[in-house]
């Protein structure tokens, strides 16, 4: 079974991109979390899941 490039170059390009620090978020308000928790889940009826299937 054959690569597509050599074995050598793996992981250039992550190590040539700068490095960013993280975004400084303030945690959400509970209240605003649930409320949009609840319209994805109940209203849209959204499966759980980061990748689910798309209709």
């Amino acid at each position: 079974m054959g690569t597509h490039g050599s074995l050598t170059k793996a992981g250039k390009v992550r190590s040539l991109t700068p490095k960013l620090e993280a975004k400084v978020r303030p945690p959400t308000n509970p209240r605003k979390r649930n409320r949009s928790n609840f319209r994805k889940r109940i209203i849209l009826g959204r499966p759980p899941g980061q990748f689910r299937q798309r209709i």
